[in-house]
């Protein structure tokens, strides 16, 4: 059964629909892209299949997500809805609030590289634009993900195979510090490799914070 705050409350009746434990995190997965059952399941460690399936449910049946066919039209993908997708700005608004929490590193917590894809657009956010193009690539355990930074706008995805500027390996607490600027690459170099141009990653992470609002072969 579904529960409610009974409250006639913007901030309460969100919390209806996403406020139970997982919700947001399978929220923050299918930010990263639509994924099947599978994959969800993958990127929530710890989850119990039978309550994946549940949550499931009921982010659909509240309009948050929908199912879509794969394009041979064999297998079923999960996917926010126009509505669902609206909450990245409060995601992204939490990951900023979270930034003290995370500084003390990962300790005994699962970490997967596909999480920066949402976390560093919305540390990267404050960055005032870059006055030109650059791509670099964010090594950590697990994988490699990049950031595309424009002068309109920052992005950061799976790596696609491109040819990247630089590439900057350290472990999560360390990029996410550099992101947040808790930290400077001055502070970090004896913990971080970076291969190519330094400067790529320096205007990337080392750019003045004044917005409010923002992203190897």
């Amino acid at each position: 059964m579904s529960r409610n705050y009974g409250q006639y409350c913007g901030l309460a009746r969100a919390l209806d629909v996403v406020g139970d434990r997982w919700n947001l995190l399978i929220v923050r997965q299918l930010l990263i892209a639509p994924a099947r059952y599978r994959q969800l399941a993958d990127g929530l460690p710890g989850i119990a299949t039978n309550l994946l399936a549940e949550r499931l449910r009921d982010l659909e049946k509240h309009g948050v997500i929908e199912r879509r066919l794969d394009e041979n039209g064999a297998n079923v993908r999960y996917a926010l809805t126009a509505w669902g997708a609206q909450l990245r700005e409060p995601i992204e608004s939490l990951i900023r609030w979270s930034a003290p929490l995370m500084m003390p590193g990962p300790g005994g917590n699962h970490f997967r590289a596909d999480w920066l894809v949402v976390a560093l657009p919305a540390l990267l956010a404050a960055r005032e634009p870059i006055e030109h193009t650059t791509t670099v690539g964010i090594a950590t355990e697990g994988g490699m993900v990049q950031i595309l930074a424009t002068p309109s706008n920052t992005t950061v995805s799976s790596h696609d195979g491109r040819k990247l500027d630089a590439v900057i390996t350290a472990d999560p607490p360390w990029i996410l510090g550099l992101a947040a600027g808790a930290l400077t690459l001055d502070n970090v170099r004896d913990v971080v490799h970076i291969d190519g141009d330094e400067a790529a990653i320096q205007r990337v992470f080392g750019g003045p914070i004044g917005r409010t609002s923002a992203a190897t072969e």
